[in-house]
């Protein structure tokens, strides 16, 4: 089903991915663990992909509390994962377990900022998390 929300705010929704572009050039120029990177990177992949299944779902459901059901489950199961995965790599090299959460946490921050931002030029579409 085709969107009628305009392009430039398609592109800013999915802001995240030039930054995590952005960010490994920073890890390589700076010297930081690359394993910090790919957990941060792949934490956030991750999570993405479960958010966008969820939401799908919950656009299906006919039931308001099965779509809230959905929603809120996805939001801290996936807190969690990511928590998990990034104080085990952390377990094992402090220095990537600590640049994949500061990574993980820009990311986060930039694409949260930018889907509110973008909320109001959205026409048409799937309600995001």
């Amino acid at each position: 089903m085709p969107s009628d929300t305009p392009t430039s705010v398609r592109v800013l929704r999915n802001i995240d991915v030039p930054v995590l572009a952005l960010a490994l050039v920073i890890f390589v120029v700076a010297g930081l663990p690359i394993v910090g990177w790919l957990t941060g990177a792949g934490a956030w992949a991750i999570q993405r992909l479960i958010s966008e299944y969820a939401t799908r779902k919950a656009n299906q459901a006919e039931d308001p509390r099965a779509k809230v059901g959905i929603l809120a489950g996805s939001m801290i199961g996936r807190g969690w994962l990511v928590a998990g995965i990034i104080i085990a790599v952390g377990l094992g090299n402090n220095t990537a377990g600590l640049s994949a959460a500061v990574l993980f946490l820009a990311v986060f921050t930039v694409q949260f900022t930018m889907t509110l931002a973008m909320r109001p030029y959205e026409t048409k579409g799937p309600a995001r998390p």
